[in-house]
């Protein structure tokens, strides 16, 4: 019997062309990070579904998958580990919103990361409730003056730019009174205060802004399209969190396994060898349902089936590594050092026990579980939605607490 390869579309072939282009004229192990991230940006292989000049193809994005196990499996940089608020939530916020002068100035040194990016969305009054923000910017002349506490900021202490929504009309219902912009994390003005975690480490800031200068040049869309700007954001954060198709048993389940392995056999009884074996096949489902849903994804903003990859994983994770713990037995309540840290990334961790503690962010950060299930509740299952009595008000008549 004869098996035939399958034809290659002309994308695919277009791809596998410019792989091998970039791996001949740029080989990883012998390339330094930033080179070879900037190589695969100019090539247009940094994300293929994004124009083309602006680091893509102008493709469909799950070819970028045919991109990533070539050049991974030859051992090249993945920039999520360097700089992941930036390349899986703020590029694509860029691509769709900015300036084509934004999209060359920023894209680029973003995806190499050169330039580290945050998000400024949460405040101490405004979490899962994001529309209901209240740090201010006013318009004088052709800046815009801002004011306002953030929190949660992942990488705020590394980061060079951020990613800032803030209420520019008061009078305007909540959701429509919102403006983006890029903000320069360096300026005087922004002041970045670490959160230190249970974990021991700040991997989380609280970020003051005092009199912020922005220049309107740096406005995201146009006043009051904030909402649908910080959308593209979240969409692209929950795929981000949810939505990553690894290798088959690796990831957090690979973190069980490999704990399963080391222990003295009269400690794997058929309990929990069943329990092991059920969080393994939930995450091969999860795997599974992102490939489908990364193959049935179009060119822009994911749509809310992102949330369903987002609540999955986080509840999943917080499962492996609850059980990874029960594992470990009494090695599990040993921590180490509780040094605090303020961390160059928000990927990996170096011990079982941070990983476990970690792990109870990921149902908070990206939304809520709770916030999740309304999504899906309404825009995917079309229920009915929840009761929102201030839909129709200005923000300014609004209580808050």
């Amino acid at each position: 019997m004869t098996v035939t390869e399958p034809t290659l579309t002309a994308d695919e072939q277009r791809i596998n062309d410019l792989v091998d282009r970039l791996l001949v004229e740029h080989p990883p192990k012998s390339t330094s990070p930033v080179e070879f991230l900037g190589a695969q940006f100019d090539i247009g292989l940094a994300w293929v579904h994004f124009p083309e000049g602006h680091g893509g193809l102008g493709v469909n994005p799950k070819l970028q998958k045919l991109v990533n196990e070539r050049i991974y499996a030859e051992g090249a940089p993945n920039p999520m580990y360097r700089n992941p608020i930036g390349h899986g939530m703020c590029g694509p916020t860029v691509v769709v919103w900015g300036s084509d002068d934004q999209k060359r100035r920023y894209l680029r040194p973003l995806f190499t990361g050169e330039e580290i990016w945050c998000q400024l969305f949460s405040e101490p009054g405004a979490g899962s409730d994001f529309a209901g923000l209240s740090s201010r910017g006013v318009r004088d002349g052709d800046e815009w003056v801002c004011n306002g506490q953030k929190v949660w900021t992942t990488l705020g202490h590394l980061a060079r730019w951020g990613l800032l929504v803030v209420r520019t009309d008061t009078e305007a219902v909540k959701h429509a009174g919102l403006t983006a912009f890029v903000v320069d994390m360096h300026a005087p003005t922004v002041e970045v205060r670490p959160l230190r975690q249970m974990t021991g480490e700040a991997e989380f800031n609280e970020v003051y802004f005092t009199d912020t200068r922005i220049p309107d040049s740096e406005m995201l869309g146009n006043p009051g399209d904030g909402w649908r700007v910080s959308l593209t954001t979240l969409m692209n954060e929950r795929v981000s969190i949810g939505g990553s198709i690894p290798q088959r048993g690796s990831g957090p389940i690979q973190a069980l396994t490999a704990t399963w392995s080391t222990l003295a056999d009269e400690r794997k009884d058929a309990a929990a060898r069943d329990e092991v074996m059920k969080l393994w096949s939930r995450a091969e489902v999860l795997r599974l349902t992102n490939i489908r849903a990364n193959q049935m994804r179009k060119m822009g903003d994911p749509g809310p089936e992102g949330s369903i990859g987002k609540m999955a994983s986080a509840n999943l994770n917080k499962d492996i590594y609850d059980k990874v713990i029960d594992l470990l037995g009494a090695d599990g309540m040993l921590y180490g050092s509780y040094e605090m840290i303020r961390p160059e990334t928000a990927m990996g961790y170096d011990t079982l026990q941070k990983a476990f503690l970690r792990s109870r962010a990921n149902s908070i950060e990206g939304g809520t579980t709770e916030v999740m299930l309304n999504i899906l509740g309404e825009r995917v299952l079309g229920l009915p939605g929840d009761v929102r009595v201030d839909r129709d008000r200005p923000w300014s008549d609004v209580p808050r607490n």
